[in-house]
């Protein structure tokens, strides 16, 4: 298969990637807990742990590489599962990579798998706690790695562009702040009602405020919950980096691809509204 093309996994075959998993981290699959994503597969192994297989063409693979998750081995302070082994592999007669990263299992179930939040989880008191001193810890943290969310490597000119392309009249989108991101914290990626943080694949440097914003943008289509993301991540929220974050979030679901039926639209107009009023004022 060509790495121009666009391959989803969940339709693609993947035996002969497990099959090398097995033979490679000497380990068995659980076959029956099979769990396919767009462009990564995860199962259970006999060794009560698992396994995340991902699949990326050569084009989105940059010099600094792309083993997140064995990288984020050394974040320490943040609830996420322990790494233990990887290998990567080039495709044959292709140019796409796959790369297995073997991890601890998390027993707790993601908040939202797949598709948009569109039921309050009531996630506890304390769940709220663990993610705000984990996405704390991370931001304390050091590095070189440069975020990629959904595997582009993020720059200020690409966060130009996007702003810019939906929003003609936000002129000045300067970021003041980068800080080490998770840079997909989605609600497939946290669990509950035990917050852990899951798929570190493409963590790294980003502009303050990243994780935030995703989290509230992808909470939209529930004002409460988006408003107690706002709250407890009020800090990186309300300066100019997290707004120009969370207006980033909203060019992607207002712009020019903007699904009528998307829950999130109306809400992510009405804030960007907002956002743009309270860059202007905060000049």
């Amino acid at each position: 298969m060509s790495s121009r093309n666009v391959v989803d996994l969940r339709v693609e075959p993947v035996e002969q990637a497990l099959d090398l998993v097995e033979h490679g981290l000497r380990v068995r699959l659980d076959r029956e807990s099979v769990v396919r994503k767009r462009r990564s597969v995860g199962a259970r192994t006999d060794r009560r742990t698992w396994v995340r297989i991902e699949r990326r063409s050569r084009d989105r693979i940059d010099g600094q590489g792309w083993n997140g998750i064995e990288s984020a081995a050394v974040l320490d302070g943040i609830a996420k599962p322990e790494w233990f082994a990887g290998m990567s592999w080039r495709e044959t007669g292709g140019d796409a990579m796959w790369r297995v990263d073997e991890t601890d299992l998390i027993a707790a179930a993601p908040v939202k798998f797949g598709g948009r939040l569109t039921v309050d989880p009531k996630l506890p008191d304390a769940w709220w706690v663990t993610l705000n001193s984990s996405l704390d810890a991370l931001a304390a943290h050091r590095t070189t790695r440069v975020a990629t969310p959904d595997t582009v490597t993020i720059t200020h000119d690409g966060v130009t562009s996007a702003i810019r392309a939906t929003f003609a009249d936000v002129v000045d989108t300067s970021l003041d702040e980068w800080l080490p991101a998770h840079a997909d914290l989605n609600w497939a990626n946290l669990t509950g009602p035990e917050c852990w943080i899951l798929d570190w694949e493409d963590w790294g440097l980003a502009p303050r405020g990243l994780d935030a914003a995703t989290l509230w943008g992808n909470s939209l289509a529930l004002p409460d919950l988006a408003d107690r993301v706002r709250r407890e991540r009020h800090a990186d929220m309300e300066t100019r980096s997290g707004r120009l974050m969370a207006l980033f979030f909203c060019s992607k679901i207002v712009g020019r691809y903007a699904d009528p039926s998307d829950p999130l639209l109306e809400p992510a107009r009405r804030e960007s509204a907002r956002l743009i009023r309270e860059l202007r004022t905060a000049r």
